[in-house]
């Protein structure tokens, strides 16, 4: 074995090490959301903040810096694109990063996020805004000292969060993306609202049983490829997909018996992660081969197979009518036709997770615009609820009833994911331009749903997109797999088209 060999061997050895106690840490969280006794959450902080600073410790070690050092000193990393080139370039990354960051306040984060989870679930029940205060405040501080931290160049604090979720991009960047979206789905908003045409919703609010709909939740999600021997669908307060390693991908959802999108989609949208996790290579468990290349991208998949498969036409001429022997009553008297518009209803509402395509990036934008108020200041945790009622009225016309279906909602700011909010509707932007390519590649898809074929495109997603890992940051990836930078414009063709149809603009 050569000296560049053993250097590489000795260093994947570490970062698989630092990653096993993380996927450890991982079990844990997911125990804790599912099904952890509600009076276990303190000891639960200790156990996670126990773990998070061994994994710090260990993903820190100054024995990782000096081999990273020798392997990048050596000339012999070859292809910058190749494997070798990924794996040490996305460790020093790494390192670099967490030795940024004291063990003390790595800790203490994963200890606060912990009882934060737990506190904003019980604050969600009660619709009550000051019970999640205290918390909110505390992780606010916690995140602006790692920015302060990590460091943000010339940039502003927010851009050191964001770089942790989307690397390379900074908040000056996601609002110059943003910006002409905004513009265009403003518009389209308003044409769809001038329209005489609507769905007849009321279907989805009908009486849908919980059994049938996980057997039909989890039958879709088997369909499109997710593997039930390497995962497992459970129920949460928050829909999540969380990959704890190699053969082992946690999904949740939440049911609600008149409520049919709810369940059934956010099946669809964390089945897309979970794709994406089980499509990683194995072998490269801890390295940056083994990673998802940013949480856009992650979200442009989930997105993908919720909202272009799972939101088509095509897909429903295949599963319409197991969905209506599945409810009867529900959907006897229900067309396909009927359906298909019912879950495509485009309409201003107040909660994230059940936003139609059409509204769902400017609840992302409103979180985006608070989140930097948050971290530079400008914005005090305790005013959070008076600005987002502003911002939903601003944006949507509509009156906030109370915290929770306001500010409560998501469960990101109780654990600690300040700059994960845009990389939705960056992921929304991929997916499009993701889903155009396929189409040229794989002929016509929509044939292939209406017979329940989804093969063809998981495999071409495993190809084009899983397989590769970190190897390119988002932006570049989606050059490579289409041959075009990011752009809005293949999102608002997608929108335009599929909606002009509908209500007839």
């Amino acid at each position: 074995m050569s000296r560049m060999d053993e250097l590489y061997t000795e260093l994947t050895r570490l970062l698989r090490e630092a990653a096993l106690l993380s996927s450890c840490g991982s079990v844990l969280s997911w125990d804790e959301q599912t099904y952890m006794p509600k009076l276990g959450s303190a000891h639960r902080a200790e156990q996670l903040g126990f773990l998070a600073g061994l994994a710090h410790e260990r993903s820190t070690s100054p024995r990782i810096g000096e081999l990273l050092s020798e392997l990048e000193r050596s000339g012999e990393l070859g292809d910058a694109d190749g494997d070798l080139a990924v794996n040490v370039r996305e460790a020093r990354r790494t390192y670099d990063r967490q030795t940024k960051l004291p063990r003390r306040l790595v800790e203490e984060i994963s200890r606060t996020t912990t009882l934060s989870q737990q506190a904003w679930v019980a604050a969600r029940e009660d619709s009550n805004f000051n019970d999640f205060l205290p918390w909110l405040d505390k992780m606010i501080g916690l995140k602006r000292e790692e920015a302060q931290a990590v460091g943000f160049g010339d940039g502003v604090p927010y851009d050191a969060l964001l770089d942790d979720y989307e690397p390379g991009m900074t908040a000056a960047e996601v609002h110059r993306v943003f910006s002409p979206l905004r513009d265009e789905l403003v518009k389209l908003v308003a044409a769809i609202q001038h329209s005489s045409r609507r769905p007849h919703i009321e279907i989805l609010s009908r009486h849908y049983p919980k059994t049938p709909q996980i057997v039909l939740a989890e039958g879709a999600s088997k369909a499109i490829g997710f593997n039930f021997e390497a995962g497992r669908i459970d129920e949460s307060a928050h829909p999540f997909c969380t990959g704890i390693g190699p053969g082992d991908c946690r999904l949740t959802t939440r049911y609600s018996d008149h409520h049919f999108n709810s369940a059934f989609f956010g099946v669809l949208h964390e089945s897309g992660h979970g794709i994406y996790d089980q499509g990683l290579p194995v072998e490269s468990f801890g390295l940056g081969i083994g990673q998802a290349t940013s949480l856009g991208i992650h979200e442009s998949q989930s997105r993908l197979w919720e909202n272009f498969v799972g939101r088509s036409r095509s897909f429903w001429q295949y599963l319409f009518p197991t969905a209506q022997t599945a409810f009867p009553k529900a959907l006897g008297d229900v067309s396909l036709d009927e359906f298909y518009f019912a879950i495509n209803d485009v309409r201003p509402s107040l909660i994230r997770v059940e936003a139609d395509e059409v509204t769902y990036n400017l609840h992302i934008m409103l979180r985006f615009e608070i989140e930097q108020q948050l971290v530079s200041g400008d914005l005090k945790p305790a005013d959070v609820p008076g600005v987002w009622n502003e911002k939903v009225h601003k944006y949507f016309g509509l009156t906030v009833p109370n915290d929770s279906n306001g500010c409560l909602q998501d469960i990101h700011w109780s654990a600690g994911l300040l700059g994960y909010f845009p990389t939705y509707a960056l992921g929304n932007m991929y997916a499009a331009q993701l889903f155009v390519a396929a189409g040229r590649d794989l002929g016509n898809l929509d044939e292939a749903f209406s017979r329940g074929h989804f093969k063809p495109l998981k495999g071409w997603l495993n190809e084009k997109i899983h397989r590769h890992g970190k190897r390119f940051r988002a932006k570049r990836l989606v050059e490579v797999v289409t041959g075009e930078s990011l752009s809005h414009e293949p999102l608002i063709a997608h929108l335009r088209s599929k909606y002009s149809a509908l209500y007839g603009l």
